[in-house]
């Protein structure tokens, strides 16, 4: 799929894998319009890029709305990178023997799993309603983000896992209720990438190189660097489809 010339959303766009992914969308020559809450930093990318920046949250449909059509009125929207999530660690059952705050799994599921939903619909009806391109069926492409705890999840991270095993299992799914509008669903399931939420400094980068440790090959974190290529790659490809893509090195979480 060509994507010179077409607009492009990314949600969580402004750090990490999303900006890693909206900086090579651009370099492609797609528009790319930086969806995140964090407006300072969303800002300064999509100037650096030349795209626009939608102070959004994925779960609100007016605010995504909104993103959606300054993204069509940049160029037809032809690409959804759906990479804004979080995590909050917690046991079932805590020392004291309370059990986990129902709220604070279903604000991670309603975020990382909901949210996606939300964009990848609403962005799916523009999508639809575009011109087809050159093959006269293909119209866009929609990539999920979940994670290697989708299918190793560990111990505090049911909410985290439910949630990215929802991304996975909504993937299939998507993907062939859309065909019919040739628009494409994947999603990547990456492992240990270095990203902002490690932090900086000595204490950072010993801790990042133990976890790297743990890693079968390259004996390594991932960078987002390489999560972006594999996502362009995916939403490029017309015969990708329907699939979930672990980028991890082979890591197989442990239980804790």
């Amino acid at each position: 799929m060509d994507i010179s010339g077409a607009s492009a959303i990314v949600t969580g766009g402004a750090s990490g894998l999303g900006e890693a992914t909206a900086r090579l969308l651009a370099e492609r020559g797609a528009k790319v319009v930086v969806l995140d809450l964090q407006e300072d930093r969303g800002q300064l990318l999509a100037k650096e890029i030349g795209g626009a920046f939608a102070k959004a949250d994925v779960t609100s449909e007016e605010q995504v709305l909104a993103a959606v059509a300054a993204a069509s009125e940049m160029g037809p929207l032809r690409v959804l990178v759906n990479s804004a999530g979080l995590g909050k660690a917690g046991r079932i059952i805590g020392r004291d023997l309370s059990p986990m705050p129902l709220e604070q799994f279903e604000f991670v599921v309603r975020v990382n799993l909901v949210g996606s939903f939300n964009c990848a619909r609403l962005a799916a009806a523009a999508m639809a309603a575009t011109e087809p391109l050159a093959d006269g069926t293909s119209r866009g492409a929609i990539l999920n983000t979940a994670s290697a705890a989708a299918f190793d999840g560990q111990i505090g991270q049911t909410n985290y896992s439910a949630s990215k095993g929802g991304v996975v299992g909504m993937t299939l799914p998507m993907a062939r209720d859309l065909a019919r509008h040739g628009i494409r669903v994947n999603t990547i399931a990456p492992g240990l990438i270095d990203t902002p939420i490690y932090g900086s400094g000595e204490k950072a980068e010993a801790f990042k190189a133990k976890l790297g440790e743990s890693v079968v090959y390259p004996n390594r974190l991932g960078s987002a660097d390489e999560f972006a290529s594999m996502a362009v790659e995916v939403l490029t490809n017309d015969y990708m489809n329907g699939e979930t893509i672990r980028l991890d090195g082979a890591i197989r979480m442990p239980p804790q």
